[in-house]
């Protein structure tokens, strides 16, 4: 267990800048876009049903003051979603240099010369691909979003209406960002088969490593179009890009088990009889109850295996 917990710290340390940094810049940068927005505007609007309530102009009391704190509780955690697709781009590309990098400068002989198995350090390299870096990421997206909620809170009181009160007395305001670190169990399974495809080439390719990994997938997917379109051959084209070409290539990105499985676990928004976020956090759940999410899991622990198998194997570039 320590022999894991210092390999992940050596992964931290080395690829500092992409795991933390990168989200955080990005964090700042969209804060500083938002309490700029907050601090220029004059006025405040919000959307209630059909009429469009100016809170500028009038205090916000009643039933509409409510369900303006409901939908600030539920919703502030929108603000983190361009830093959760910055996470899509960092495993993504930290997978795909995980092993090739360690042969390319030759770094590999210091480390096979250390007590690691190569089980070991494969396993770290996936573990803080799919379990630290999400968490570092949700971690500064939470950061945003609250900074962001409670500026916004600031301008309205500002405007002669006081939300603190009540939004910290609201459940959701406490509720959304645990829903959403409770959807890291489903985002580590539809991640797997991703992970494992880019740790698996990492390992085997000597040079462009990229474009091993996603040419490849991109070629087959074209060469099976011709052959259903043009040699008549009766491949499905299609369901090899989204059930296989897709899963391999995009299933880093958070929330893409919903349009994976879109078709067999329809997420209805129903305001009136649940939440938005517990609607989400539900049916992200239900799509682990379809075949095709551990299909993907096997055959990531698959390409894993195969990883370790060729870093065992392999040494230098």
């Amino acid at each position: 267990m320590k022999t894991m917990k210092w390999l992940i710290k050596r992964e931290l340390w080395e690829h500092k800048g992409m795991l933390v940094w990168a989200p955080a810049v990005i964090a700042a940068l969209i804060a500083a876009l938002a309490l700029g927005s907050i601090i220029m505007g004059h006025h405040l609007n919000f959307n209630d049903g059909d009429d469009a309530v100016s809170i500028g102009s009038v205090t916000i009391e009643g039933a509409a003051r409510m369900r303006i704190v409901e939908t600030m509780s539920q919703a502030y955690m929108m603000s983190a979603m361009p830093v959760l697709m910055v996470l899509s781009f960092v495993v993504f590309f930290y997978c795909l240099g995980a092993l090739n990098d360690e042969r390319r400068d030759r770094s590999i002989l210091f480390w096979k010369s250390l007590p690691v198995s190569d089980l070991s350090t494969v396993l770290s390299k996936a573990t803080l691909a799919l379990v630290v870096a999400p968490l570092i990421t949700l971690g500064i997206g939470t950061v945003l979003s609250l900074l962001i909620l409670f500026a916004a809170c600031g301008a309205v009181l500002a405007h002669g209406t006081n939300l603190f009160g009540a939004l910290l007395m609201s459940p959701d305001f406490y509720l959304t960002p645990l829903r959403v670190v409770g959807l890291l169990p489903v985002y580590i399974l539809w991640a797997l088969p991703t992970v494992g495809w880019l740790l698996m080439v990492s390992s085997m390719a000597r040079s462009k490593v990229f474009l091993w990994a996603v040419g490849t997938p991109l070629v087959a997917s074209l060469l099976l179009v011709w052959a259903e379109k043009i040699l008549h051959f009766g491949f499905n084209a299609s369901w090899f890009i989204t059930r296989i070409v897709d899963r391999i290539l995009l299933g880093a990105i958070p929330g893409s088990w919903i349009v994976f499985e879109a078709d067999h676990v329809p997420l209805q928004l129903e305001a009136h009889r649940m939440a938005v976020p517990e609607t989400i956090f539900r049916g992200s759940w239900a799509t682990l109850g379809g075949i095709s999410v551990w299909i993907g899991v096997a055959a990531g622990v698959a390409m894993i295996a195969t990883a370790v198998w060729m870093r065992r194997r392999r040494e230098e570039g």
